[in-house]
């Protein structure tokens, strides 16, 4: 591996680093503030967030692994990491049709959704620029992987797209399913991203598999 790839998936390690950090600060300030205002999209949105943390965590033992022998097969913590995060968003969906569906008999509205409308656009801006440079960093080594994660962050950012649209209709309309429909896009994007990550883990899992039979020898 020459210099200037090393020098890239320094930038890819430390990368994968902040969307943890970035994460975890994340997901703990939505939560609270989340189930503070009686928002169900912004509670929702924190959950999101950590769930992007155990991908995040998948993601970081594979530049890790890539950085110290690119042709090393896939991980198993890389594999399982992917199925925890499937798994937790179906779950998290789940839990989110339920909750729509208990605002709806109770009538429930947000206190306010002010809180979702700054977070969001904060999540916007840094989620932005993570892509940019992962995208660069990816293009860099031409790395798969890399690019991957890049469309990854793009996810949160149509995520925190549709927190904000629901969060300012709210408030600027009081419109009383703002929040249910926002939270209805969350489950959309949730569903979708629980499905792709069991794929990439039945994909990456017949990776694994093939590289024993063949004794890894490429």
């Amino acid at each position: 591996m020459t210099t200037n790839q090393q020098q890239f998936y320094r930038r890819a390690f430390y990368l994968a680093i902040f969307t943890i950090g970035y994460n975890v600060i994340e997901g703990l300030v939505s939560i609270f503030l989340g189930y503070e205002d009686e928002t169900l999209v912004l509670f929702g949105f924190g959950i999101d967030s950590f769930i992007e943390v155990i991908s995040g965590l998948g993601i970081l033992q594979m530049v890790l692994r890539i950085r110290k022998n690119p042709g090393d097969p896939v991980s198993g913590f890389e594999v399982r990491a992917l199925k925890i995060t499937g798994y937790a968003f179906f779950a998290l969906s789940f839990g989110l049709t339920a909750g729509i569906v208990v605002n709806l008999i109770n009538g429930h509205k947000p206190e306010s959704t002010l809180w979702g409308t700054l977070i969001s656009i904060i999540s916007i801006v840094v989620m932005s620029l993570l892509v940019m440079m992962k995208e660069r960093v990816g293009k860099a080594l031409g790395s798969a992987p890399v690019l991957a994660d890049a469309n990854c962050t793009m996810v949160c950012i149509y995520m925190s797209i549709v927190l904000l649209i629901s969060s300012v209709l709210y408030e600027l309309t009081g419109f009383a399913y703002a929040d249910i429909l926002g939270t209805a896009g969350l489950i959309w994007f949730s569903v979708a991203e629980g499905r792709e990550a069991l794929e990439k883990a039945r994909e990456r899992s017949y990776e694994t598999d093939c590289c024993h039979e063949e004794g890894c020898q490429k």
